[in-house]
């Protein structure tokens, strides 16, 4: 399954038709300008929940920290995230965060 987002500034912008992007619960945020951050952050963490993949990793990169500060906001406001940190630094470490997300209720309830 994928969800639709818009393109990566590689073609006119805005895009004219959206593109897939694949749910593995990985999102690398380099490909999309700042201004789609906060919508597409907020929109691939609702699919990874709504498919059972409860651990995210959002690729932000280390730059000056910006779009990390970014990220991070959102993520402290939004409730369906129990915990968020940096990646390890084996992996990537300030690159990433890594976010654990609670269990979607349409999954819990039976």
């Amino acid at each position: 399954m994928m969800a639709a987002v818009s393109d990566p500034p590689t073609g006119p912008w805005p895009p004219s038709e959206p593109i897939e992007l694949p749910i593995d619960g990985v999102l690398d945020l380099h490909a999309f300008p700042p201004r789609q951050v906060k919508a597409l952050v907020t929109d691939y963490l609702a699919a990874c929940q709504e498919r059972g993949i409860l651990q995210v990793r959002i690729i932000h990169g280390k730059g000056i920290g910006a779009l990390r500060r970014t990220v991070h906001a959102l993520l402290s406001r939004h409730p369906e995230v129990i915990e968020f940190g940096l990646d390890h630094a084996i992996f990537s470490g300030a690159g990433a965060t890594v976010v654990r997300l609670r269990p979607s209720q349409a999954r819990t309830v039976s």
